[in-house]
């Protein structure tokens, strides 16, 4: 006996195959929207631990501007105090100037100069004198700036020639001469003088 289909084989086909896509395309988008939602949950987990990272380093920023605020005040009280100290301790060096001075003019004044006045402002002592020649001026200025701890930088500012007249009957020629002359404090005494070397005298002729 011979069957004959007389349904629609090729549309019934048709239907198979769509239905498969359907089912395929539904496969795929749930599969994708899993994929996006493990996705969306991954980043979203990252970037809560990013913003807990952020929260607690911008704690410790807080903190640790906090304690470089407390450090520069404590550095600030330090060098107060550091210049109180200084202060102090120039004060009472600056008692014992005086006689550092004149102990160092005794000492290094040569034979045959003879200092007529002198004036101190602040570190700075200016000398006035005469001396028998310009020699000895140069001798005086060697011998402060070399051979004394407590005068530096001695500079001559000025030589004049002049006579002076002891008696009717006997003048001489001296030389007077202006000269400055730096003055240490105890607390700069063992430091090294800067640019000490005096400067050579001009020798002039009246």
């Amino acid at each position: 006996m011979i069957l004959i289909n007389l349904l629609p084989h090729r549309e019934a086909a048709r239907k198979r195959r769509r239905e498969t896509f359907y089912a395929t395309l539904g496969a795929a988008a749930l599969f994708g929207a899993l994929l996006a939602g493990a996705a969306f949950l991954w980043y979203q987990a990252q970037i809560s631990s990013q913003r807990s990272k952020n929260s607690f380093l911008q704690a410790e920023i807080v903190k640790l501007e906090a304690e470089i605020k407390e450090i520069s005040t404590l550095q600030s009280e330090i060098a107060a105090l550091r210049s109180r100290q200084e202060a102090v301790e120039d004060l009472q060096g600056d008692r014992n100037l005086p006689v550092h001075l004149l102990n160092e003019l005794v000492r290094q004044l040569p034979d045959g100069v003879y200092l007529t006045s002198m004036k101190q402002e602040n570190q700075v002592v200016t000398l006035l004198g005469m001396a028998q020649s310009n020699e000895r001026v140069s001798e005086l200025l060697r011998n402060l700036g070399n051979n004394s701890p407590w005068l530096v930088k001695p500079e001559l500012i000025e030589i004049t020639s002049a006579t002076v007249t002891l008696n009717p009957r006997d003048q001489r020629r001296v030389s007077n001469f202006t000269m400055r002359i730096g003055l240490k404090r105890p607390t700069d005494a063992n430091k090294p003088a800067d640019g000490a070397n005096p400067i050579p005298a001009t020798p002039g002729k009246g």
